[in-house]
């Protein structure tokens, strides 16, 4: 919790309109972080995010002072802060970027009518050069201010500067018409790219945009319209057909269809009526309902999310670090290898027209920017992860994505994660002179004290009364049972490994499934047998996880072997290895990730009880995280839903994310080395290599924009559509 005084340190998020250099977005990174009063500053370029931890006293002046640092950094760059005023702004934003494109685009418009009268125009050659030249000052503008700025601040590795350099090196040696052209083809190219990162940062945020706004509280009797950041816990609320769940609650009254894709990715609507726990960002579909908020909006699920998906950038991949630290010595060497490309020649190559080898060295300048890698690689990453919160999956950062891609080896916990958890007492077996309905009973009693589902489902099973009061001296022994005292008498309640623990003997009942042994005052008396049962679409998530590549799955589980094998026949899983406490899973755990050479080793569990497996693991993925801290803060990678089918869409958005990233990486570098080879031999111009440059960079981000899609799949669903299906996430 913030401390109350003035010198604390805050994080302000601030929105950059107007950024589409992933240069200048790393200049305004560093320029922030030097700013006095400013602890910590990170840039997020493909949200086009900057994040500032600073004094909380001096947060007006740091404000201004990175607004004006950014501006000098990249002309008509914006701040603005993020969620406040949100919709004024983005309208605002909206207009105002709109007449910044119709500006550029008129300017363009006649830069390339002069373009077009210099050279078809029957006029005299001065007449024919001055359209020219007018046609290369209106286009390049931009280009030739920002150039003259970083030039007064000793910046000439910013690609503005290394254009303007290129283009006025073809003037000195009268390529006048080329200057021009490639002027205008850079600056049209420009225009296209900043279009396509604007297009691409829409697409991410529109998957990620269902934080409701407001709320109708009923205050005093009448319905008020008020922001969700204003409604506290306890608040009475009305959400009408059509409207979002504004707040984490429950409801009151009113039966419900809700759409919760946004949260869970699942597009059937469940049924939701009174007692049903619903939140913030499900789409009331039909009735009008009435709830009780339970958390302020700042701590609702939907908020937690979202927060881990804007933040999930800052976990760079290390194809992401590599990028960045490849554009750091790329240009310089590039710039190098054109200086020496324009002086070696002419002074030992006989016959070298000097004209001609500095021709060659500008193809360099113009190509010697990698904005194709720099800009499309992270908004590939985000897209993915964007895709994935569309389906219900958070990934925690662009190096989780890349892992996911690397897993060949995935290792499953059983029960709540292949199977259901829902057990069901099949029968109970006696020893000779006890009834089966006698160690029934004793079991109910005892385990009415846990939680856990099969204590559950044997007190169900039961359907007796009985007096709580009567139970004491309650113990859990971790992996093995319970144990009590009920009416003076001993109960243990567990498995085989518990009644050898006690030192109890006897010829021990065995089942295909779950056995429960029971003993009262140190005697076994029978056991109560259970059944488990596979998830719908356990088996099919592990096909298409081979199918995706996937080497093997492994399921660990403190079942018994029996029971173990019989869910690992069903589910077609050969490796399983059972009766496993929680610290033997870990154990085994580690003889896998020692086994396996290349690839990544995923463990996949319900994030409560697995968090030291899940945190060994290359990746850890929680599943059934919706609501659930623990879940949320101990894995990797979240599955909102209880699908184990969620763990290969994660790894199916991984490939193909990570496919679109190996794309534009070959796309960029091949046809940067191809027109460097080229330029160098003399064989291409400047036209191709402003292709190389700002035309590749849309080819890539356009290419990037296809991670914001999902990889169709169906599988069976595990839910039934009623009201009590949404209930105590």
């Amino acid at each position: 919790m913030p401390r109350a005084n003035q010198d604390e340190l805050v994080q302000c998020v601030y929105k950059l309109e107007g950024l589409h250099c992933p240069s200048c977005a790393a200049k305004i990174e560093g320029a922030a972080a030097k700013v006095e009063g400013v602890a910590q500053a990170s840039i997020d370029f493909a949200a086009g995010r900057l994040t500032v931890n600073s004094l909380k006293s001096k947060q007006t002046e740091i404000k201004t002072e990175i607004e004006r640092l950014s501006q000098e950094i990249e002309p008509g760059v914006k701040l603005r802060e993020e969620h406040s005023h949100a919709h004024n702004h983005e309208d605002e934003h909206g207009h105002a970027h709109h007449r910044d494109s119709s500006e550029s685009l008129l300017a363009l418009g006649a830069a390339l009518a002069l373009f077009a009268g210099g050279l078809l125009l029957p006029l005299p050659q001065v007449g024919k050069t001055v359209l020219l030249l007018a046609s290369y000052l209106l286009a390049g503008f931009p280009i030739l201010r920002s150039a003259l700025l970083n030039l007064r601040r000793g910046r000439v590795f910013d690609e503005n500067f290394l254009m303007t350099v290129a283009t006025l090196g073809a003037l000195v040696i009268r390529e006048t018409p080329e200057a021009a052209a490639v002027m205008l083809f850079y600056r049209t190219g420009e225009y296209l790219q900043n279009l396509a990162v604007d297009r691409s940062r829409r697409s991410i945020s529109a998957l990620i945009a269902i934080r409701p706004d407001q709320a109708r509280v009923v205050r005093n009797g009448t319905a008020l319209e008020v922001p969700a950041g204003e409604v506290i816990p306890g608040d009475e609320l009305l959400v009408q057909p059509g409207e979002r769940i504004p707040v984490d609650g429950t409801i009151l009254t009113g039966l419900s269809s809700l759409d919760t894709a946004a949260l869970t990715g699942e597009s059937v609507p469940r049924d939701a009526g009174e007692g049903d726990h619903v939140l913030a960002g499900f789409i009331n579909l039909s009735g009008m309902i009435r709830m009780r908020a339970e958390r302020p909006a700042s701590d609702s699920a939907i908020s937690r999310i979202l927060d881990l998906v804007e933040n999930a950038a800052a976990r760079k991949s290390p194809t992401e670090e590599f990028i960045t630290k490849f554009a750091r010595y790329y240009t310089p060497a590039v710039v190098g290898v054109a200086a020496l490309l324009a002086l070696l020649p002419p002074l030992f190559i006989p016959g070298a027209a000097f004209a001609d080898w500095v021709y060659r060295a500008l193809v360099f300048l113009v190509i010697s920017c990698p904005c194709a890698l720099v800009v499309s690689i992270p908004l590939g990453f985000f897209g993915g992860i964007g895709a994935a919160s569309k389906a219900g999956v958070l990934v925690k950062g662009s190096n989780y994505l890349q892992a996911l891609h690397e897993v060949d080896t995935v290792v499953f916990d059983k029960t709540g994660t292949l199977t259901s958890g829902e057990f069901t007492v099949d029968h109970v077996e006696s020893v000779p002179g006890v009834k089966g309905e006698y160690v029934l009973q004793m079991a109910a009693w005892a385990e009415s004290m846990s939680r856990h589902p099969i204590a559950l489902s044997i007190v169900e099973a039961w359907g007796g009364e009985f007096d709580p009061t009567a139970v004491g001296d309650f113990q859990e022994i971790t992996g093995l049972g319970i144990s009590a005292t009920i009416q003076g008498h001993q109960i243990a309640c567990g498995s085989q490994r518990l009644m050898q623990h006690l030192g109890i003997t006897g010829e021990f009942f065995s089942h295909h499934g779950q056995a429960v042994h029971v003993a009262v005052d140190g005697k076994y008396v029978g056991a109560v047998l259970l059944s488990d049962t596979p998830k719908r679409d356990a088996e099919a998530a592990l096909t298409r996880l081979k199918e995706l590549g996937a080497k093997q799955a492994i399921m660990l589980t403190g079942d018994s072997a029996a029971a173990a094998a019989q869910a690992g026949e069903m589910l077609g899983i050969a490796d399983v290895r059972s009766e496993l406490l929680p610290g033997d899973k870990l154990t085994e755990l580690e003889k896998i990730l020692a086994g396996t050479r290349k690839g990544r080793v995923a463990y996949v569990g319900d994030g409560i009880n697995d968090a030291p497996v899940l945190a060994r693991a290359d990746v850890g993925i929680a599943m059934g995280g919706l609501g659930q801290d623990a879940a949320i803060e101990a894995a990797d990678v979240v599955i909102m839903t209880d699908e184990p089918s969620k763990v290969a869409d994660a790894v199916a958005i991984a490939r193909r994310t990570n496919k679109i990233v190996r794309q534009n990486i070959v796309l960029a570098v091949g046809v940067k080395l191809l027109v460097l080879s080229l330029g160098a031999l003399g064989l291409t111009t400047l036209w191709w290599a402003v292709f190389a440059d700002v035309g590749v960079t849309v080819l890539a981000v356009l290419n990037s924009i296809r991670a914001t899609r999902l990889p169709a799949k169906q599988y069976p669903t595990n839910r039934t559509l009623t009201a009590k299906a949404i209930a105590n996430y």
